[in-house]
């Protein structure tokens, strides 16, 4: 079997909701290897998460921007083999000072004292290239040497001439980062591009 089959067949296998955690102390114990999902508000993380995993509900998208303010658990493989972590979004524009600072808070002390977490996949609106709310979040990971990998999403949404520009833009932004992986992996979950690439990229996140 090779690396792509074994990714995929395991992150479309068993896949259920373990729980949320609005704080530290909700956390589940570190028995398994995790991966996390980060990105803006919108960038289409529910989606990916969905396409990544072959299913339509997994994760669901939230009308109002900024609601999901826990980082989510979902297990992974029969017996458990990883865990997904949905982190909640950020850069929504309307979200009062304290919710803001809650979401710091709870990000910033999960990546730098979660022993499991092996690796992030932060996700970039390819329409929309890398956001000053996205420079923070990669800061935020630096500071906290967490490994992470920029997946570019909803890249059928852009001309073929722009994509490759927003490409460029993004790699070599992130090669200006410590903790960033200097190879993006370019998404849509609309049309399935990219999963086999992303679950990839978790099987070897957890076998590093």
């Amino acid at each position: 079997m090779t690396r792509e089959e074994e990714a995929r067949k395991l992150l479309t296998g068993r896949v259920e909701f373990l729980l949320s955690a609005p704080q530290l102390k909700f956390l589940p114990d570190p028995i398994a290897p995790e991966v996390a999902f980060a990105g803006r508000s919108n960038v289409g993380k529910s989606s990916l998460l969905n396409a990544l995993t072959g299913r339509k509900k997994l994760a669901r998208a939230s009308v109002t921007p900024g609601r999901t303010q826990e980082l989510n658990f979902f297990e992974v493989g029969d017996p458990l083999a990883l865990r997904l972590v949905d982190m909640p979004g950020y850069g929504f524009a309307k979200a009062p000072v304290n919710v803001v600072k809650k979401w710091r808070n709870l990000v910033e002390s999960y990546l730098k004292g979660r022993a499991a977490l092996q690796r992030c996949f932060l996700l970039i609106d390819s329409r929309r290239g890398i956001m000053d709310v996205d420079r923070d979040m990669m800061k935020m990971m630096d500071g906290a040497a967490i490994t992470y990998q920029i997946v570019l999403t909803k890249t059928d949404k852009v001309k073929a001439k722009d994509k490759v520009k927003i490409e460029e833009a993004v790699a070599a932004e992130a090669k200006k980062h410590p903790a960033a992986f200097p190879e993006l992996i370019v998404t849509s979950a609309e049309k399935g591009y990219g999963m086999e690439e992303l679950r990839t990229a978790v099987l070897d996140a957890i076998r590093a």
